[in-house]
């Protein structure tokens, strides 16, 4: 086995936010993010399996967190319809955006952190200035016809899945907008570490892999189930294996990202759902969200990622 395969469970932790919406790793991956049913964010260091610190704030359901690059700012959103920004070390709300007319899935800042971008039931992707006082969006891109599930943004793209079955990426240096046409409705959108790449979840139990200039179709990975829930996938921070949530006993699989085989499959213990994972930027160690619970997975090999 691939000593860069994450199988081994090293930290099960119970969350106490009811069930976890949410898990996402901070930029440099130290510390980590838990979104919770009782409105709460918590923020972990999930090497040591601590709490450091709780915001509330949201009204509803919190669906998603970002951390900003210099870790000193996060960007939550709910289903209240709105986009909070937090200082991390207060604890404090910043700014309040509202404006969406529907829940919020997503929420991403920009590299620099500068810019928070949000995805919304409404089918709207919102664009919302972090430095200005103004409270409207400097934005909004709303090409889609349904709800905006996932978001992606590097230096100088934002990418988009929703559920009209479309990928959008938004070309910032040119002004240029590329749409890919999926079989079914879009759950989660992610870019291969290289640059080259798009990672696509879609409800028919598929997760696909397209050459980002061309579109072309470059693997298929199945043997998840995912036909109903919003469920995450991700690439791991070598690039060589592929991650995805399951509706189906609560597992995680791993594939080979060139072959496609399945390599392992992550067990999460009572649970059913696994449906949000976020992958440590530089080293090998997973984290994944099944119920009240966040679980820590790394190699069997690796003695620690601290």
């Amino acid at each position: 086995m691939d000593s860069e395969v994450v199988e081994k469970l090293v930290a099960t932790i119970d969350c106490k936010q009811k069930a976890v919406r949410a898990v996402r790793f901070n930029a440099d991956g130290n510390y980590c993010l838990t979104c919770g049913s009782d409105k709460t964010i918590k923020l972990w260091n999930p090497h040591r399996a601590t709490h450091v610190k709780t915001y509330s704030g949201h009204g509803y359901e919190v669906l998603d967190a970002h951390s900003s690059c210099d870790n000193a700012q996060i960007c939550s959103c709910s289903l209240d319809k709105t986009v909070l920004l937090w200082d991390v070390a207060t604890g404090k709300i910043n700014r309040k955006y509202r404006g969406h007319n529907g829940q919020v899935n997503c929420v991403r800042f920009n590299e620099d952190g500068s810019v928070i971008l949000s995805g919304s039931l409404d089918g709207s992707v919102r664009v919302w200035d972090c430095r200005s006082r103004k409270l409207d969006p400097v934005q909004i891109m709303d090409e889609a016809t349904d709800s905006v599930t996932s978001l992606y943004v590097t230096d100088h793209e934002i990418l988009s899945g929703s559920a009209d079955c479309r990928v959008r990426r938004y070309d910032i240096r040119t002004g240029e907008l590329y749409t890919d046409f999926t079989p079914s409705s879009v759950t989660c959108v992610s870019i291969t570490r290289d640059g080259q790449c798009l990672l696509v979840s879609t409800l028919d139990d598929c997760l696909r892999l397209l050459d980002k200039d061309t579109g072309e179709l470059l693997n298929e990975y199945k043997g998840h189930k995912n036909s109903v829930y919003k469920v995450d996938s991700v690439v791991s921070s070598s690039d060589k294996q592929i991650l995805s949530g399951s509706e189906d006993g609560g597992q995680v699989f791993v594939w080979d990202l060139v072959d496609g085989k399945v390599l392992h499959r992550l067990e999460h213990s009572g649970g059913k759902v696994v449906h949000s994972l976020s992958y440590h930027p530089t080293k090998c160690c997973l984290l994944s969200a099944c119920d009240n619970k966040m679980y820590i997975w790394q190699s069997k090999y690796a003695q620690s990622i601290t």
